[in-house]
């Protein structure tokens, strides 16, 4: 059937002539799009493997798996997309029925199941798009108290594509109604556009006219967007395909977890061989980026979710992911025609891709170039902005260093762009090559550089943390034998106040498992991460090359699923699990979170529930979102006892602490703290403990809510680790009269070790023995043991002694330890304190021969056994050292010669307590109020003699004298139950109860009210 007429031939011959040129600009329009890509550098990881790669695009196309996490867009999004892909059938039809109203597709125009497909079609088009367009509307940025995610993004260009979409499916609908009122047809086909077909008359001229008005609107679309190549929100419909495909991780994962790699020419950077005048160190120019980065650029459809994650964003900062993007992707399109032409500049600037045959630039061929883009080749990637368009950078210095790398963008993303990879690269650049970066970073470079951790503490207070535990923790010293983890402290676990309780936790949890563990100890260096994210490369590959060296010594013929490594930070979690492979390290790491929940699920730790405070959790960025751990710390909340509370961010969605990125080393100077924010949406559940699983959230949300707390909120919030609240819930279902690590009954050791004090060696008594009663204890001397350290520092295997344990005696001085050693002078940097006592501990005394031991140190060896004492170490190099200060726990230096000890005067009563340091209070009392024993230093530390107690007279100065005798054996007192004896973990910051037993000063110590490392 033809219903041709001089009317549609006319209707049909004006759109074919037109569309011709539509079709020219659009194309063209294409093939400068596909040049600014490939002026990108190579990358040839992107390509295979091509079925994974080609499955994973199609899930997240047909699925819509990225698009459905805002579930209102997902669904009308799906329907445009579907609308656009079937409908360019449908539009393409419209050459056809211009001329023909009759026409449609040979085969399958008249078949059933495709008119009703595009009967589907038409309505779905219609519905999805106004949609849209609502959603649009209602999050529109013109009200300034907004913060809306389409804030900086294009409106006329949004408007252009949904006016055309919305043109387009009404086009479907009237052009098949039209043509239902002239041809007629089956209801089932025509369900929907039957009911419109009685509006309209039976004239066939009518279907070519709605054909040729949705072919215009096609036609409008390719001219505009061939136009604009920049315009992402239309052409991410072509561009989104590819960008999905060529996605970093082909398992279908988001470029999170592990940086990418530095590249350069397509290959992986060798630092050592590099050069900064031929080689790409990160981005320093846009063509210094990968073609995908140019294609992220390209396909950024401007929706902004990634704006309306953003942590810096949502707390006032300059930084918003969607706005980066779009700057990079302007300025590269600008730059393009330069760059096309041959045109390129050396580190200084200067012309060395135009020049002639002397080296000069080539005026004439620059000439040929259009000015806007020779201006834009001449400005800075990153840079201040002035206000002069020629010389503003592109992206300004506080854009690039507030991003925190949470990656709460790259998990949004509907296209897989790689946000945090870019940013990455620009800091690379500045760090590597241009040397500027925020000023604490140069501080934090150094410490790493020289002495292995951010804070700058010496390596050899790395066991600190085990000081107050009853049970020996096993240090590596060159087999590692049957041992199945290898727990990694890192620097946080290990020197910051608050994550060492996290570190005891788990050391203790592990202890009462049974897990068979060891730590590295001093051979531990900081894994590098913060280097990686603040753009030190070269810093991060010294510290794991060294990190792997390492472990491969550790793991020595061992295979991969046998080199176990159990972490309690996730930064460390990811570095090692993640980035050291890049560099050869391959190593099966667990997150504590994770262990402890197969040990609870395994039975091997029973926690007892208790009715307890509504708790919320915060996901560590660095394990959830990067490592997609999510629900192992939950299921330890819930097994704790605790009522769990969800903040309306959480999972993949959690807002981070503002820690990561480097920033925990980085002051915040513009709009909220990122802290403070977070802290406030945990505040607002009225939870009475926030759990965490990372140590830089919780120093960060700790920071925030001690800052609520400073105006009245929040009072009687604590932020604690989920290991924390695990050992108190284990705890409550032990034995009263068992301790933690101990294998018989306390009296019974306490006795044992009484008795056998006169004669048994240090090296030989029980390590879980308590403590003699102060009325029994003269000072004992330590074995002289004396061993070559192991490379790598004091590395221990087995039950040897933990480093900070006193030190073997001299010969000539019966008491003398390795404590009583003048400090030496105090290293350049760190900490430097003249003439100062430590808190908690008594004033320096003067030199005079050996004191008596104070009454309740621990029971002494004859001065006969001491005399055949090994020297005394040196004092360890680096650290908090102190001038003419004793070291903590330390006799004055004697100047006089060596004298033997006078009988140590008993204990009248119980001692009152001695004042701690700022890292920990004193454990609290029995609830009997009966003076229990001091706890002895089991597992390492520098063991502290007893000090006068405030308010008691100064022990006497010490006599020439024979040897101590021991003390007569008295029943050893009633060990307190571990509720009493380990309650839960104090705030660093709180002082001691006024009524505990001696406790031995714990932490760095500084003195009362300084700054600890790691707070705000």
């Amino acid at each position: 059937m033809s219903d041709v007429t001089s009317v549609t031939l006319t209707l049909g011959t004006i759109a074919a002539v037109l569309s011709i040129p539509c079709w020219i600009i659009f194309f063209s329009g294409a093939w400068r799009m596909v040049q600014t890509i490939r002026l990108g550098q190579p990358d040839g990881t992107r390509l295979f493997p091509i079925l994974p790669r080609f499955k994973q695009l199609m899930v997240e196309f047909a699925a819509h798996t990225r698009m459905n996490k805002f579930r209102t867009v997902g669904w009308a999004h799906w329907l445009v997309m579907v609308g656009f892909l079937l409908g360019s059938a449908a539009w393409l039809e419209a050459y056809g029925e211009a001329f023909n109203p009759h026409f449609h597709w040979p085969f399958i125009g008249d078949w059933g199941p495709w008119s009703f497909l595009m009967e589907v079609l038409g309505i779905g088009i219609v519905v999805g798009i106004i949609a849209l367009i609502i959603i649009r509307q209602r999050n529109h940025p013109r009200r300034p108290d907004r913060m809306s995610r389409f804030a900086g993004s294009s409106f006329w260009q949004a408007y252009f594509v949904e006016a055309v979409v919305l043109v387009e499916g009404l086009g479907v609908i009237f052009v098949r109604a039209s043509k239902y009122a002239v041809y007629g047809g089956s209801n089932v086909e025509y369900f929907f556009t039957r009911w419109v077909a009685e509006l309209l008359p039976a004239e066939p001229l009518l279907v070519s006219i709605f054909a040729v008005i949705k072919l215009f609107s096609g036609l409008i679309w390719l001219l505009i967007v061939g136009r604009y190549i920049t315009m992402g929100v239309a052409w991410h419909r072509f561009s989104a395909f590819f960008n999905i495909y060529f996605k970093r991780e082909d398992d279908g994962g988001v470029a999170l977890g592990a940086a990418k790699p530095m590249m350069s020419n397509g290959q992986v950077l060798e630092l050592e061989e590099a050069d900064p005048e031929t080689d790409s160190f990160g981005a320093g120019k846009a063509e210094d980026f990968s073609w995908k980065a140019l294609l992220d650029f390209t396909t950024c459809t401007e929706c902004g979710r990634c704006q309306s994650q953003c942590p810096a964003w949502n707390t006032g900062k300059p930084l918003s992911p969607k706005l980066l993007i779009l700057a990079l992707r302007d300025h590269t399109y600008a730059k393009a025609p330069y760059l096309l032409a041959g045109g390129r500049k050396d580190m200084a600037g200067e012309e060395i891709g135009l020049v002639d045959s002397d080296g000069n630039p080539d005026e004439a061929k620059l000439a040929k170039i259009p000015e806007a883009a020779r201006i834009e080749a001449g400005r800075p990637l990153v840079g201040e902005s002035t206000g002069d368009p020629a010389t503003d950078g592109i992206i300004d210095p506080e854009v690039l260093w507030s991003c925190t790398t949470c990656g709460a963008c790259v998990e949004q993303c509907p296209v897989d762009i790689e946000h945090v990879d870019h940013i990455i690269d620009m800091r690379r650049y500045q760090v590597l090559i241009e040397s500027s970066f925020p000023s604490e970073l140069a501080g934090l470079f150094k410490n790493l550089e020289v002495k292995g951790n951010p804070w700058g503490q010496n390596a050899g207070d790395r066991l600190k943390w085990a000081e107050d535990l009853s049970f020996e923790v096993p240090v590596y010293e060159g087999d590692f034998g049957d041992t199945e983890y290898l727990f990694w402290v890192g620097c946080a676990g290990a020197y910051e106040d608050r994550a060492k309780r996290t570190t005891r936790a788990v050391a203790e949890l592990l202890h009462i498992a049974g897990v068979n563990f060891m730590v590295l100890g001093t051979g531990e260096t900081c894994t590098g991460d913060s280097a990686r994210r603040a753009g030190n490369e070269l810093l991060f590959q010294t510290l794991a090359q060294q990190n792997i060296e390492t472990f491969n010594d550790v793991f020595e013929g061992r295979t991969e699923k046998q080199r176990k490594i159990v972490v309690t930070c996730p930064h460390c979690y990811n570095a090692i699990g993640n980035e050291y492979p890049q560099l050869g390290g391959d190593y099966e790491v667990v997150h504590h979170t994770q262990l402890l929940n197969r040990l609870v699920r395994d039975k091997r730790l029973i926690p007892v529930a208790e009715p307890a405070d509504n708790t919320t959790y915060h996901d560590p960025c660095y394990l959830g979102r990067h490592n997609k751990i999510y629900e192992a710390p939950r299921e330890l909340v819930a097994a704790s006892g605790a009522t769990l509370n969800e903040m309306p961010r959480h999972g993949e969605r959690s807002l981070c602490c503002g820690a990561g990125g480097a920033r925990m080393w980085m002051e915040e100077h513009l709009g909220k703290r990122v802290n403070v924010e977070r802290t406030d949406e945990a505040l607002a559940t009225e939870a009475k403990k926030i759990a965490t699983g990372c140590p830089f959230c919780r120093v960060m949300l700790s920071d925030g809510v001690t800052a609520r707390q400073e105006s009245g909120q929040g009072e009687g919030v604590e932020v604690v680790d989920v290991a924390m609240m695990l050992l108190d819930s284990v705890k409550r279902g032990l034995p009263d009269t068992v301790t933690v690590g101990s294998k018989r009954s306390p009296a019974k050791v306490a006795v044992a070790a009484a008795t056998a004090a006169p004669t048994t060696k240090a090296s030989t008594a029980p390590a879980e023995a308590p403590a003699a009663p102060a009325s029994e204890a003269p000072a004992k001397a330590a074995p002289a043991a004396k061993k070559a350290p192991a490379k790598g520092g004091l590395q221990m295997k087995g039950a040897k002694k933990a480093p900070g344990k006193a030190a073997p005696a001299k010969a000539a001085a019966p008491e003398a330890s390795e404590a009583e050693t003048p400090a030496k002078a105090p290293a350049k940097g760190g900490l430097q304190m003249k003439a100062k006592k430590a808190p908690g501990k008594a004033a320096p005394a003067k030199a005079t021969p050996a004191q008596a031991a104070p009454a309740d140190a621990a029971p002494a060896e004859s001065a006969e056994e001491a005399s055949q004492a090994a020297p005394a170490k040196a004092p360890a190099k680096g650290g908090l050292q102190m001038k003419a200060v004793k070291k903590p726990g330390a006799k004055a230096p004697a100047k006089a010669a060596p004298a033997e000890e006078s009988p140590a005067e008993p204990a009248s009563a119980a001692p009152e307590p001695e004042a701690t340091s700022s890292e920990a209070p004193a454990e609290d009392t029995a609830d009997s109020g009966a003076s229990a024993p001091p706890k002895p230093i089991r597992s390492g530390g520098l063991q502290m003699k007893a000090k006068k107690a405030p308010g008691k007279a100064a022990p006497a100065k010490a006599t020439p004298a024979t040897s101590a005798e021991p003390a007569a054996d008295e029943p050893a007192p009633a060990e307190p139950a571990p509720e009493e004896e380990s309650a839960t973990e104090e705030k660093a910051s709180e002082p001691a109860p006024s009524t505990p037993p001696a406790a031995k000063p714990k932490g760095l110590a500084m003195r009362p009210g300084a700054k600890k490392p790691g707070s705000k």
